[in-house]
């Protein structure tokens, strides 16, 4: 006896045993429910040729074929990745506006006797609601922004509160990237803008809004993928927490977090290079010889001196934000970074009143 397949607005994967999402794998790769599983029901090429099919000889043939596809790869799944399952398996399943590809699925599931639930208006209906999120919840959130020049150590004070309880908003991490103009990771490429706003969005969701979120002094782009505006807006806003250390204790951390770009100066000389506009031919000219000598503390030092640390004090100046505390470090010690930890853990959460709104 087939069993029931039910239409249903909720994502939540805690709700289902399993979310199938059963669009193209480049579809999912784009972006997908944080959980969710692929299974397509038709391969990247498959849909190519479905589409061409549709628009150079018949609707009637398209469909044909593509009936053809779905099947193969439905009944592909079910001795796969399906095979194990016992007969109280209920999974959630959904394509792109919650239309053929996953009642067909659905249909075959229902068959086997799965109670399967199928999302109404599909993945558009959940990017939806990921939209949503990004613009309502982060105004229910108290933000303390960690701020200090480049090199401070700012993503490792995040990591050291959150590894003490604290609720931390780690868009870096998120984003798969360092922040700066060299900040991107090697051989790791960034999520794409849907993906990171789903993860942002799961992030957020999982907050606490009656206890801080502490996150780090970012710019509205992080690499290629942009804050939500609602969510900028609302870091823009937030009191800060500005900690300082030496430019020299700075530049030597950075030369351990950076030191792949001196095995392959590639992005150092083109990073010289771009500043040519801003800094004149004599100054870059004088980078590039202590690149060609690796002198690597020497430009580390000089970059922050004459760009990093200018380009931080004057976006200081023009947003003129409300500094919550200072913590001075003197140096960039593991021991000294505990210190600033605890510091910003005893400082508590900003009330209205001492932020000035």
């Amino acid at each position: 006896m087939s069993a029931p397949i039910t239409d249903v607005t909720s994502w939540q994967a805690s709700d289902y045993d399993m979310i199938i999402d059963v669009r193209s794998p480049i579809e999912f790769a784009d972006d997908h429910i944080p959980g969710a599983v692929n299974m397509p029901v038709l391969s990247d090429e498959e849909r190519v040729t479905i589409g061409t099919l549709y628009k150079q000889e018949s609707p009637f043939i398209a469909r044909k074929k593509g009936a053809a596809f779905v099947a193969r790869n439905i009944a592909d799944h079910l001795d796969t990745k399906l095979f194990d399952l016992p007969s109280s398996f209920s999974p959630l399943i959904h394509c792109w506006r919650g239309g053929q590809r996953s009642h067909a699925f659905a249909r075959i599931c229902s068959e086997v006797g799965w109670l399967s639930y199928v999302l109404t208006g599909g993945y558009k209906q959940y990017r939806r609601d990921v939209m949503s999120g990004l613009e309502a919840v982060p105004s229910t959130l108290s933000f303390i922004v960690v701020a200090g020049r480049t090199g401070s150590r700012k993503t490792d004070i995040l990591t050291g509160l959150e590894a003490k309880g604290a609720q931390v908003l780690d868009l870096e991490g998120i984003a798969n990237h360092r922040g700066s103009l060299l900040g991107h990771i090697k051989d790791s490429p960034q999520p794409s803008q849907r993906m990171f706003e789903s993860q942002l969005n799961k992030k957020l969701q999982s907050f606490d809004p009656e206890r801080p979120v502490y996150v780090e002094s970012e710019s509205s782009k992080v690499g290629n993928v942009q804050l939500a505006p609602e969510l900028w807006k609302s870091i823009a806003a937030a009191p800060q927490i500005a900690v300082s250390a030496p430019r020299t204790d700075r530049a030597t951390y950075l030369l351990g977090a950076y030191e792949h770009l001196t095995h392959d100066i590639s992005d150092l000389n083109k990073l010289v290079t771009g500043m040519t506009h801003r800094h004149g031919r004599e100054r870059t000219d004088i980078w590039q010889a202590l690149i060609d000598a690796k002198d690597w503390q020497l430009l580390a030092v000089e970059l922050l001196e004459a760009h990093y640390d200018p380009a931080y004090d004057r976006s200081m100046e023009r947003h003129d934000r409300f500094v919550h505390a200072k913590i001075e470090m003197p140096d960039c010690s593991d021991n000294t970074l505990e210190g600033a930890v605890t510091r910003i853990l005893a400082y508590g959460p900003v009330t209205p009143s001492a932020s000035g709104s």
